[in-house]
């Protein structure tokens, strides 16, 4: 099997996340929760990979698409769930990076599910991150309103 670079990588993911955003505004729901025309485009970016190599593509995709749009023109959650838990624990070696990404707008979220079967706390975790009770129930809410999800 042929492995493909990872700038590769993180282009098909930005690519897919801004082609994914592009029909978004229209609402097919019947309870109307999709974003409307004229609101800006969201996405969610999983992360549910204990590579520390994802982790770094993953942060870099939050800043692509905000380059793309603009800070201020794209609502982006980064929810982290399973094996990404490394990602946002105290001693994280992206630790600085998390930081510099809550500051940008971005929401980062952890799943409280995987930090109680992993018997983490709070205390355990990066001070900057906000917190769901299920990441995957969070993308799947999320998808419904119409953001796009990308996994890189």
């Amino acid at each position: 099997m042929a492995r493909i670079p990872g700038a590769w990588l993180a282009a098909a993911a930005l690519a897919l996340g801004l082609v994914g955003c592009a029909g978004m505004g229209t609402d097919t729901s019947s309870a109307g929760t999709a974003k409307g025309a004229g609101a800006k485009p969201g996405v969610v970016i999983q992360v549910s990979d204990g590579d520390p190599k994802t982790w770094t593509q993953a942060l870099n995709v939050v800043r692509n698409v905000q380059n793309a749009y603009g800070m201020d023109k794209v609502d982006i959650e980064f929810v982290v769930f399973g094996n990404g838990i490394g990602l946002l624990e105290k001693d994280s070696p992206q630790a600085s990076r998390i930081s510099e990404t809550t500051l940008t707008g971005a929401k980062v979220l952890m799943c409280e599910n995987t930090m109680a079967g992993r018997k983490k706390t709070k205390a355990d975790m990066l001070p900057d991150i906000g917190y769901v009770k299920a990441g995957v129930i969070e993308i799947i809410e999320k998808s419904q309103q119409g953001w796009a999800v990308v996994r890189p």
